[in-house]
C-alpha cells in the first residue's frame, strides 16, 4: 500500500466514525466498504479526540472547573461523533436487558425507541466517564488529559475493530454487514496501532504501570463483551460494535482515574 491508501482509508473511517467533514474526493470511486479503512479506526480515534482534547487544555489553562470541564469534553465528543457508539450502547441494553430469543433481540436493536435498559447504560456509561476525567483533569492537569483522551479514543477503537473481525455477522442484511467484514491485515494493523499509541500517550501522561494495567482492563472488558455478544446473538451487529467502543471507553478511563 502506498501511502495516499493510508490517507484515504484515515479520511473514510473518520468519515464513517464521526460527523466531522471529510474532503470528497477520497470518497470518489469509493464502494462504501470498510473491509481495509477500519484498519485505520484507531487513527480516526486520534482525530475525533483532538476536539475534547483541546477543550480540555484550553479550559484547563483559564483555570475552570474540572468536573464542568469534564462534561463539557463529553458533549463535544458526542457532538463530533453524532452519538454514534451511545446509541448502539443504548440499543444493545434494551436487547439484551429483555427476555426472549435471538430473534426478539435483534428485532429490539432495530427499533429507534430506547427503553429503561437503554436508558440506564448511558446513564451509567455518560457519569462513569465524567467522573473519571474529572479525576484525570485534577490530578493530570490539561496536558495529562488530553493525552489519555486520544489514547482511549485510539484504543477503543481497536477493541472495536477486534469485536468486529472476532465474531460473524448476526444480520446478512445490517450496516455492519453492509461495509464489509474487517480485512486480517486491518484488523492487526488497527490493534498493533491502537496498543502502542495507548501505552506511549498513557505513559507520559500517567506512567507505565496505568498504561499496562488500563490496557489489560479494556482488552478484558472487551473480550468478556465479545463473549457475552457471541452466546447470546451469535455474531456481531453494527450496535455490538458501538457497544464495544462504549464499554472500552468506560472501562479504561475509570481504571486509569482509580490509579491516579
Amino acid at each position: 500500500m502506498q501511502i495516499s491508501d493510508y490517507i484515504d482509508d484515515l479520511v473514510r473511517a473518520t468519515g464513517f466514525l464521526s460527523r466531522l467533514p471529510m474532503p470528497a474526493r477520497h470518497f470518489q470511486g469509493h464502494d462504501g466498504s470498510l473491509s481495509r479503512a477500519s484498519g485505520m479506526a484507531p487513527m480516526a480515534g486520534i482525530v475525533i479526540a483532538l476536539c475534547p482534547g483541546l477543550v480540555a487544555l484550553l479550559l484547563s489553562a483559564a483555570d475552570a472547573n474540572a468536573a464542568l470541564t469534564a462534561i463539557l469534553c463529553l458533549m463535544v465528543l458526542i457532538g463530533v461523533t453524532g452519538a454514534l457508539h451511545e446509541d448502539g450502547l443504548a440499543d444493545c441494553a434494551d436487547a439484551l436487558g429483555a427476555r426472549g430469543g435471538r430473534d426478539k433481540m435483534l428485532d429490539i436493536m432495530k427499533d429507534s425507541r430506547i427503553g429503561t435498559y437503554g436508558v440506564l447504560a448511558l446513564l451509567l456509561s455518560f457519569s462513569l466517564r465524567a467522573v473519571a476525567l474529572t479525576v484525570i483533569l485534577s490530578v493530570a492537569g490539561g496536558w495529562g488529559a488530553f493525552f489519555v483522551l486520544l489514547a482511549v479514543a485510539s484504543a477503543s477503537r481497536a477493541a472495536m475493530v477486534w469485536h468486529w473481525n472476532t465474531l460473524p455477522s448476526a444480520r446478512s442484511n445490517g450496516v455492519a454487514a453492509a461495509v464489509g467484514a474487517p480485512e486480517e491485515g486491518a484488523a492487526t494493523l488497527a490493534l498493533v496501532s491502537g496498543t502502542v499509541v495507548f501505552v506511549a500517550l498513557v505513559t507520559f501522561a500517567a506512567g507505565i504501570v496505568a498504561a499496562l494495567f488500563g490496557l489489560a482492563l479494556l482488552a478484558a472488558a472487551a473480550r468478556q463483551w465479545t463473549t457475552m455478544v457471541r452466546s447470546r446473538l451469535g455474531g456481531h451487529t453494527g450496535d455490538t460494535i458501538g457497544a464495544t467502543q462504549q464499554i472500552s471507553e468506560t472501562v479504561c478511563l475509570t481504571t486509569l482515574a482509580l490509579l491516579l
